[in-house]
């Protein structure tokens, strides 16, 4: 079996003129359960075009598609504590963090960047749920209200993509102290009188839903995103009730008032920037335009008045 499989059938695709598929070309959709060719999602943000299922993503891709032409500038993550407990479970916490950091390519589930939306300088906060499930942690918090403090010296909105699993159980208390160190953080920006606007993805849980993630001006989610504290499990352990169906979906939670808008990813991008601009008191670049237009058109007239 193996002189057939490692010597002639690579012989044979070598002269059939056969090309190797990629194991990872097909998945299926949750939704649909119908199978989706993975670079007809890439390419539509990883929003499955048929179910519009809306698929995770990564957090630098996400940001290419979110600001202007895709160009941003990331900003580098103060330096935090690592390990400060001396956590170990199965294996050591510095082990797990240098295996998601080779993974991933990130110090910590946060990113932050500046870049430019329709024309609008502002920054974006992204946390990144393949880093240790987005867990929130010292490091991830000091990265946070960095970005707050930038937003604020710069006098720029925030935009914070909210994704994760809820406090790092590594860090213990000190992941805890981040909920109120963060939410301090908002208040500045809101002293600041600078928009804070957060998009809520699937999943957003735990301590995160419970401090900054909540606590925005506008609060957009995407559609189906799982958004709550506890889980399903534990609230109906908890209360002995069974819970109404969708229950913690991005659709019920905007029915009952906890969420403002539930937006497409493709048209996040457009959204955002349109309640910037209200918010901010800007006019859209077409009626920016028309303006300068009609005053062009007065100044021809009076030149050819006066000639």
């Amino acid at each position: 079996m193996n002189w057939i499989t490692n010597f002639v059938r690579p012989k044979l695709n070598s002269v059939l003129g056969r090309k190797k598929m990629p194991e990872s070309c097909w998945c299926k959709d949750p939704g649909s359960g119908d199978m989706v060719f993975i670079g007809d999602a890439k390419e539509n943000q990883y929003v499955v075009p048929s179910s519009g299922y809306h698929a995770s993503i990564a957090g630098k891709e996400r940001l290419k598609h979110f600001f202007d032409s895709g160009q941003y500038d990331l900003i580098a993550n103060p330096k935090a504590p690592v390990d400060p407990l001396k956590f170990r479970d199965k294996k050591r916490y510095t082990d797990r963090l240098k295996d998601y950091r080779s993974r991933t390519g990130l110090d910590d589930a946060i990113i932050n960047a500046s870049g430019k939306i329709e024309g609008m300088p502002i920054i974006a906060t992204v946390q990144d749920f393949a880093f240790m499930g987005g867990s929130l942690g010292m490091s991830a918090g000091e990265a946070i209200i960095k970005g707050f403090e930038i937003a604020i010296t710069e006098k720029r909105p925030l935009v914070l993509f909210t994704a994760s699993g809820g406090a790092r159980m590594q860090e213990g208390i000190l992941s805890l102290m981040q909920m109120p160190r963060t939410t301090i953080a908002v208040e500045m920006m809101k002293e600041a009188c600078l928009p804070y606007i957060v998009v809520l993805t699937n999943p957003t849980t735990g301590g995160v839903s419970a401090s900054y993630a909540m606590l925005g001006d506008v609060h957009i989610a995407e559609p189906g995103a799982t958004i709550g504290f506890a889980g399903v499990r534990v609230i109906q352990q908890t209360i002995r009730e069974t819970l109404p169906k969708n229950f913690q979906k991005a659709e019920y939670l905007k029915e009952h008032g906890m969420v403002d808008m539930v937006v497409s990813r493709l048209e996040m991008k457009k959204t955002i920037a349109q309640l910037l601009r209200l918010m901010m008191k800007q006019s859209s670049p077409g009626i920016v335009r028309e303006k300068r237009s009609n005053s062009w058109r007065k100044q021809q007239h009076n030149t050819l008045e006066i000639c």
